[in-house]
């Protein structure tokens, strides 16, 4: 079991006063078998007023509709959480549907489906040629073939910081070579979906210890999860290699990743110039303070 302290904070600065529509928030985890929720809170400038809910996915939403007029908004979401992360035991062999190509359950099929169609288009078919490459063996069970595709992308694809904008196509992501961790996540989710795969985009936290090599870390973060026959759905995140880690502290899971930003509304009037500031902090929980 990990205990972590989060701050997840958002400023939005305008030069000009602006009113405010609804703002939807995904920044609280939902408590399950992997991550128990000790403490929150959510404050926010200006006023106004939240409605929490469960959306189709399950991810915990806040609706915010902040009041009056102002030449800022300020979002910060304070957690201490406690993570336990599940082992990432080894497919049985003998189980036909854990060999390539993949199989699912007719139940979990109608379930999965909208997880295994392809979201995005390869017209030039870069994506598919760079997905055929990464299959090594007909037999590879689909653990396996996951594992070295995380792997790959981790030595394949440089790392970039990008604080702004949406997740570049995998065919894109491919030609620049690089991606930020969104780009390498749907990277990953449109590959195995081509393969068969039912995959989906999450968004989270990332912890990293002092001097680790961890990327991304100092903002949200994106990564995969994959539906594994025996296993269930299973955290991968190509931009670290990391599998079933404590250091991923997922908050929504969605179809793609224009779905799961953590933070998106509308504002009224004319902003003029506009600045977007974001900034994370994940640290190991004081003890006595998130036993209070």
């Amino acid at each position: 079991m990990t205990r972590l302290t989060i701050r997840h904070e958002t400023h939005y600065r305008y030069e000009k006063p602006v009113g405010f529509g609804p703002h939807r928030l995904l920044v609280r985890p939902r408590d399950s078998h992997a991550t128990r929720i000790v403490r929150a809170s959510l404050s926010f400038s200006p006023a106004g007023q939240t409605r929490w809910l469960y959306d189709a996915l399950g991810n915990c939403v806040c609706m915010l509709m902040p009041e009056g007029q102002s030449r800022e908004l300020s979002i910060i979401s304070e957690l201490v959480i406690e993570r336990f992360p599940a082992s990432l035991s080894a497919l049985r062999i003998e189980n036909p549907r854990t060999a390539m190509p993949i199989v699912y359950d007719r139940c979990d099929r109608l379930v999965l489906d909208p997880f295994i169609d392809p979201a995005t288009d390869d017209p030039d078919g870069a994506l598919l040629d760079w997905v055929r490459d990464q299959v090594a063996r007909p037999d590879e069970t689909a653990l396996d073939l996951v594992l070295r595709l995380n792997a790959s992308i981790r030595a394949q694809f440089a790392y970039t910081e990008r604080p702004e904008g949406d997740a570049r196509s995998p065919a894109h992501t491919i030609a620049m070579g690089s991606g930020a961790c969104r780009d390498l996540a749907w990277l990953m989710v449109e590959s195995l979906r081509r393969l068969g795969y039912a995959a989906r985009f999450v968004t989270g936290y990332l912890y990293s210890p002092a001097l680790s090599d961890i990327r991304g870390a100092g903002a949200t973060h994106a990564w995969c999860e994959v539906f594994l026959p025996d296993l269930g759905w299973t955290e991968f995140d190509p931009t670290n290699g990391l599998a079933e880690s404590s250091a991923l502290i997922p908050v929504a899971v969605s179809r793609t990743p224009e779905e799961a930003s953590p933070i998106g509304g509308s504002i009224l009037g004319d902003p003029g110039l506009a600045s977007l500031t974001v900034r994370v902090d994940v640290r190991p929980a004081d003890p006595v303070k998130a036993a209070a």
